[in-house]
Order: C-alpha cells, then sequence, then structure tokens
C-alpha cells in the first residue's frame, strides 16, 4: 500500500512528517509539501492541482492537510468510481479532524481516518450510515479480507438491507470467524453474501458474491520476454483452467529474474506482490514437480513455476509452457474474518 500526503502550510508541514512516522508501519509513505514550506525528506510541489493528477492514479491512499474545498477541487477531475479511486482525506492543519471524503469503504478511508485520528488526537468525521452505526459493511469487509466484488449493485443492496435491519444471509466456503449480527448461515434470507470460486453461485434471490484474491502465479521465462507475451501466456492458461485473472494477488519466481523486465512490468501494472526465491528454496519445497534438465543446469532448479508457486501455496494449475514461458498458479490459504481491517 502507498499513501501520499500532501501538505500546504509550515503547520501542515510538520504535521505530515509526524503522519508519515505514523503510516510508516504500515505501508510505503510520501511526502509533499508547498514548495515554500518544505523539508529534505518531502518533495516540494507548485501547484496543488499538478501533484494531485500525479498522487490519485498512483497511490492507494491520499492524505491532504488543509482545507476540505481544496482538497474537493483538486481530486475531483480524476474521480471515476469507488471502486478503483483511491483513499482520500482531509486533516486540517492543527491536526483536530480527520476526514474521509472519497472512498470511505472500498478505498479504506473511513478505517485510515479512524487510524490516524487515534495516533494524533484528531476527532474522526465519517458519515455514512454503516460505520456511523457501527453496522457490517460489505464494502469494508470485502477490502479488508482480499475478497473481490462481482457486482457492486448488489453490494449496495446488501448495505440498504443491513441499514433497514433486514437480516442478511451467508454463504461461505471458507470458515468465517466473528460474523456480525446482521448476517446469519441459518435460515431463508432473500439478500445475502456468497464467498468463494464459484462465480455463477446465487444461493440468495440478491446475491453479493465475493471471489477471493489468493492467487499466486509462479513464471518461468526465457530472458527478455516481454510484457505483452507474459500477459497473453498467463491469462490464456488461466482461462483454460476457468480460474478469473482478478484473482491474482501475486507473481513468484527465481531470485535470478529479480530484474526481468517484462516480469516487473506485469507486477507493477496489476499491483502484483513480487516473491523471489532462491534455487536452493525452491528445490527443498516438496511435492510432485515437473523435472526438466535444462532448467536445472541453467538455474540450479528442475521447476521453476511450479516450485515457486508452490512455495507460496497450494498448487492448483500445473505446469503450461509456450514460447519460452512457464507458468503454474497455486492457492494461498485465506482466513475470514468480519473483524478484520485494512490497516
Amino acid at each position: 500500500m502507498t499513501a501520499s500526503i500532501i501538505s500546504v502550510t509550515e503547520k501542515g508541514r510538520l504535521l505530515s512528517r509526524k503522519i508519515s512516522v505514523i503510516l510508516s508501519e504500515k505501508c510505503i509513505v510520501k511526502r509533499y509539501c508547498f514548495y515554500k514550506k518544505c523539508d529534505d525528506e518531502s518533495t516540494p510541489f507548485y501547484d496543488i492541482n499538478g501533484i494531485a493528477s500525479d498522487v490519485f492514479v498512483n497511490s492507494d491512499a491520499i492524505v491532504f492537510i488543509c482545507a476540505c474545498g481544496i482538497a474537493v477541487r483538486s481530486v475531483a477531475p480524476f474521480v471515476k468510481s469507488k471502486q478503483s479511486d483511491p483513499a482520500v482525506i482531509v486533516i486540517d492543519d492543527c491536526g483536530k479532524y480527520a476526514i474521509p471524503i472519497l472512498s470511505g469503504h472500498i478505498g479504506g478511508a473511513n478505517h485510515l481516518a479512524e487510524y490516524i485520528a487515534d495516533n494524533i488526537g484528531a476527532v474522526p468525521v465519517v458519515t455514512t450510515a454503516t460505520d456511523i452505526g457501527g453496522r457490517f459493511s460489505p464494502d469494508s469487509f470485502a477490502r479488508a479480507n482480499g475478497l473481490i466484488i462481482t457486482d457492486i449493485n448488489a453490494a449496495k443492496a446488501i448495505a440498504s438491507a443491513v441499514i433497514d435491519d433486514e437480516k442478511i444471509g451467508l454463504c461461505s466456503e471458507y470458515n468465517c470467524e466473528n460474523i456480525p449480527s446482521e448476517l446469519t448461515q441459518n435460515g431463508n434470507c432473500r439478500t445475502g453474501v456468497y464467498i468463494g470460486t464459484d462465480i455463477s453461485k446465487k444461493p440468495f434471490e440478491t446475491t453479493l458474491c465475493l471471489i477471493p484474491r489468493n492467487i499466486c502465479i509462479g513464471i518461468g521465462c526465457k530472458r527478455g520476454t516481454s510484457l505483452d507475451e507474459i500477459e497473453q501466456m498467463v491469462f490464456n492458461s488461466l482461462r483454460e483452467e476457468n480460474i478469473i485473472p482478478e484473482r491474482i494477488c501475486s507473481v513468484a519466481t527465481i531470485d535470478i529474474k529479480a530484474d526481468e523486465s517484462g516480469l516487473m512490468q506485469f507486477c507493477h501494472k496489476y499491483k502484483l506482490t513480487f516473491h523471489i526465491f532462491s534455487a536452493e528454496e525452491l528445490m527443498n519445497v516438496s511435492g510432485d514437480f515437473h523435472r526438466s534438465e535444462f532448467v536445472l543446469k541453467t538455474t540450479g532448479t528442475d521447476n521453476v513455476c511450479e516450485r515457486s508457486a508452490a512455495k507460496c501455496g497450494e498448487i492448483i494449475m500445473r505446469r503450461k509452457a509456450a514460447n519460452g514461458i512457464t507458468v503454474a498458479a497455486a492457492e494461498i490459504p485465506i482466513e475470514i474474518d468480519f473483524e478484520k481491517r485494512i490497516l
């Protein structure tokens, strides 16, 4: 997770340093200060609209330390949807209030505002209905547990039903902890949540289908393999196994491929974690893997894709090879906890 902090005044600069220290334990933090009120640890800017444009597409969260009006006008041209917009929070330069103004649930702005407020002695000003009442929020729950919302309209319907005190059904392929009182695994409910891998499953009249983002792709490739070639191989392979690409959360490979441009671009484009393992670590992974003497002689391990994927989880797609690229997929174990938070 990457958080950008933008400040305008001298008080804001000092507060941005304090918040940076707080958030650095949880994520990568970048500070941007108005050029007249800058320091050596921050990046100066001359136009707040320009810097907002840059950080909006490259940040998971943006913390403005300024007036709400300035922040709203700065990000307004770039707002697209609650599923893709970053969390945006405004804090006054005296540090009295922390106000989430965009992506409160899916983006995690509400919880981020509360976290920052708790640590600087501010008051979090949260306005979303479910959070005010301490009720179940499907958006926040899905984001915190790494689950993909397949139908945003169904998510809205569930949130509305919660506010109306309607009982919500729960059907899950995974063990769930701390299930809130609004949900029930027993009874016939009109609306409900399904957590699993079958995107077509609809156990309720209105079903919010949440798919886990827990697939690691093991990749081996020849030197100089392009991003386009990797994309084509990965997505075609997953399609053959009826695995939706949105479930990918990480890529794993051998350490000699750590600087492979195509792999790095693939991870950056889809915001995937990049796992690197040594040949020794891969050879120590137990299991029945496809064996290649050529790969062993070249890399020090007899199989890159399957072994690197298995290092992260349980193999669900065996080695597929074409055009100098090999891919395999593993499912990473997950825990569903309704009390889990993004930060």
